[in-house]
């Protein structure tokens, strides 16, 4: 445990959050470290939200309209406190000793500035194989990376004010890969941990249909992050073999048209995708068995084929404006 109190100050971005803020507020207040001070940001919600977080005693700002978590985070930090900032998401509760681990690994390693945590595989609610799926994945890419990273996930974070004061804020032109931006900023000034001791349990995305249009919709942010990164790459939640397998389906599909036989090429293809990531497969087997080993497969394949595509229209927006994408410099500070 940590040996001298330190002032921490949690902000929850929320955003149409009545389903899961409850749970969320409850798990921070029930941390066997409890935070000074607990922010909420609702950005522009239309539902119980408010209400919701109005339960409990917290500090409650409100964005005038809806402008993405790296805006309702920026406001969060401003009117906080505390020297460390404990960034939760409303979609996440996290177990009793989340922030106290985070607090031990900050005093076991003084080049650390910043500690991020996993998903566990269990949700929050049980909302069927979709959700597994994302859980599963979520959890494995995180868990085989833990120890120093070059990349912060910001939804469930604690991260010493001085890296703001530093770095500067989130830029809030993007609503997607915000983490993935200020982590570039911050990898080679200020350390990143990212600890398997430090868990929540998340509610994820359960519905197919919107999992795929958020994944296209992100994706179209990885070129512009890619080419505008300093360093060398920070964590990747897939395997450069399964994009690639996955390109190679697509572009070698319409030659079935010249001939069925040709149909092998893209199934070779998808052989090579179910074996790029072989050690994903074996825990997912081992979580949940063969048969939705086969259902992972195919939702994953979906999902990448929504990834590839992304990336090619947001590297084709890129070539035609390049200020689509991060901004260059970042100027806000993390003012008390």
């Amino acid at each position: 445990m940590v040996s001298v109190p330190v002032h921490v100050s949690v902000v929850i971005p929320a955003y149409n959050s009545e389903r899961t803020l409850h749970a969320c507020l409850s798990a921070v207040y029930a941390q066997t470290l409890p935070p000074v001070e607990v922010i909420v940001v609702d950005d522009a919600s239309t539902d119980q939200t408010r209400e919701i977080a109005r339960q409990f005693p917290v500090r409650l700002l409100q964005t005038p309209v809806n402008s993405g978590p790296a805006a309702a985070r920026n406001r969060g930090i401003k009117a906080s406190t505390g020297e460390l900032i404990f960034f939760v998401d409303a979609d996440c509760a996290p177990t009793p000793t989340a922030l106290a681990t985070a607090l031990r690994v900050l005093a076991d390693e003084p080049a650390v500035d910043c500690v991020h945590g996993i998903y566990l595989t269990e949700p929050l609610y049980d909302d069927g194989p979709v959700e597994a799926y994302r859980l599963l994945h979520a959890h494995y890419w995180r868990a085989i990376n833990t120890g120093r990273v070059r990349t912060a996930i910001f939804a469930l974070c604690v991260v010493r004010r001085c890296v703001f004061d530093d770095v500067g804020l989130f830029d809030e032109r993007l609503r997607a890969s915000e983490d993935v931006e200020i982590s570039d900023r911050m990898a080679d000034r200020h350390g990143i941990w990212l600890s398997a001791d430090m868990t929540c349990h998340h509610d994820d995305d359960s519905r197919l249909g919107p999992l795929l249009r958020k994944q296209f919709s992100r994706s179209q942010l990885l070129v512009p992050v890619a080419v505008r990164e300093r360093g060398p790459a920070g964590l990747r939640a897939n395997r450069m073999g399964g994009v690639l397998a996955t390109t190679a389906v697509l572009v070698t599909l319409p030659l079935v048209v010249l001939a069925p036989v040709l149909l092998a090429v893209p199934g070779a293809g998808l052989l090579w995708f179910a074996t790029a990531d072989p050690g994903l497969a074996r825990f997912v087997r081992r979580e949940r068995g063969t048969a939705f080993l086969g259902l992972f497969l195919c939702l994953h394949f979906l999902v990448h084929l929504a990834i590839v595509g992304g990336a090619a229209v947001g590297g084709t927006r890129f070539l035609l404006d390049r200020d689509f994408g991060p901004t260059r410099h970042v100027t806000p500070t993390a003012d008390r």
